[in-house]
């Protein structure tokens, strides 16, 4: 903020002392804002010193962190809001991502890292779950066998589930090339299964569990038999974002990271309820698959990441973990935001 530029208002000559007070008042508005202690803590609303993030998000339960992250950032009154934007299918998110009109997503990690890759900025703060995906089919498929030349739909060729179905595939002594691969958005595979024009599918969840739930489907593997601990969905912010508003930056990351310990049954059943429009059966199942308590992306989680990307064909190389993972500074009380 400047100093008070005129001696005038309205064309009457101001007093030397009134000038004084004016520019005293100013100073010390300057320097509240630059204090470690006024970033908008005891914002109740949009005010002065706040800070909007958008983040994009699918209608999965991967994305409940994000939900929960939202809750506990305006119960505290950070000074830091967040506007949830939904989207249908993973192409939109990445597009809104990579042109900065979202600040940040809950999104599949490869395609994150993909996008990395091709010069977009984008840093994890954290994962979004940890196992919590299965390959389903119809009924009548009764193991991974049985899905020789059978049509099998994933959300991605850049994603874990690509990995997992590859994975059930060769414990089946089957390969890539024995199945036909097709690439639906998740919310389009549960009527895909039950009306016949795909025989199996592995998706974020709570779409595998509405065809457990529903009798015309079931689990053929879960993820933690394929991959233990398996990694999909990460929260992801542009390093944009990041540089630009440092400060709030790092409010969302170590709230988003506080998460897990919050996603108790209870509560992530409530959130579930509030976000993603499915049955109550539904949700009850999904939920004892995923598991929240630990959300941090690991240097060891990464290599593995890693290691199975390469090994899958999904991208010859993967950004470097310090390049990819959001660490912030700590003390860091600048005034970027």
């Amino acid at each position: 903020m400047q100093p008070l530029a005129g001696t005038e208002i309205g064309g009457v000559p101001m007093k030397k002392k009134r000038w004084l007070s004016g520019l005293l008042a100013a100073a010390m508005i300057f320097c509240a804002g630059c204090s470690p202690k006024a970033a908008g803590t005891k914002a109740t609303g949009p005010k002065s010193g706040s800070r909007t993030a958008i983040i994009g998000y699918l209608p999965i339960t991967h994305a409940l962190p994000v939900f929960e992250m939202k809750k506990q950032l305006e119960h505290r009154h950070s000074g830091v809001r967040v506007r949830l934007q939904k989207f249908s299918s993973w192409t939109d998110l990445m597009d809104a991502l990579g042109a900065g009109r979202i600040d940040g997503a809950s999104v599949l990690v490869e395609l994150a890292m993909s996008a990395k890759n091709k010069g977009i900025d984008l840093r994890a703060v954290a994962l979004g779950h940890r196992d919590g995906n299965v390959l389903v089919a119809a009924n009548g498929i009764k193991n991974a066998r049985q899905l020789k030349g059978k049509t099998i739909a994933i959300p991605s060729t850049q994603s874990s589930h690509y990995i997992l179905v590859r994975e059930a595939l060769r414990r089946a002594g089957l390969k890539m090339t024995d199945v036909k691969l097709t690439q639906l958005s998740p919310a389009e595979m549960p009527s895909a299964l039950a009306g016949g024009a795909i025989d199996a599918y592995c998706v974020a969840e709570p779409y595998g569990a509405v065809v457990v739930a529903k009798h015309f489907g079931h689990v053929l593997a879960a993820s933690d038999a394929l991959w233990p601990d398996a990694i999909c969905c990460a929260f992801v912010l542009r390093g944009d974002f990041i540089d630009a508003h440092s400060r709030a930056a790092q409010r969302i990351a170590a709230t988003y990271r506080r998460t897990g310990a919050a996603l108790n049954a209870r509560e992530a059943a409530a959130l579930s309820d509030q976000y993603l429009n499915q049955e109550r059966s539904v949700l009850k199942q999904s939920l004892k698959w995923i598991d929240y308590s630990d959300l941090t992306l690991t240097r060891k989680d990464y290599a593995v990441l890693s290691w199975k990307m390469t090994a899958a064909g999904i991208a010859r190389r993967t950004p470097a973990y310090d390049d990819f993972v959001y660490a912030p500074k700590e003390g860091n009380n600048s005034c970027s935001d």
